[in-house]
């Protein structure tokens, strides 16, 4: 999965649950996707931090807020 196609999902996801914050709407992106998805993640934490700092689920939450916060930029 592209990181475009991460915020397309995020997007739809925090669309439908907008009272949650970014690491609840995060959570919710990984169970929609599955097993394979949160194994990728996972991994794209794993090569970025050379370590995993909890579970796979944990780490990939890690990895899509991580895209999320890059593809919005800083903020004023």
């Amino acid at each position: 999965m592209t990181d475009e196609e991460l915020i397309v999902a995020f997007a739809l996801v925090r669309l439908d649950n907008p009272g949650l914050d970014l690491e609840e709407i995060a959570a919710l992106v990984i169970r929609r996707l599955g097993d394979e998805a949160m194994l990728q993640f996972a991994s794209h934490t794993l090569a970025v931090r050379d370590e995993l700092r909890g579970t796979l689920f944990a780490a990939a939450v890690d990895h899509v807020l991580r895209v999320v916060l890059t593809m919005r930029g800083e903020r004023d």
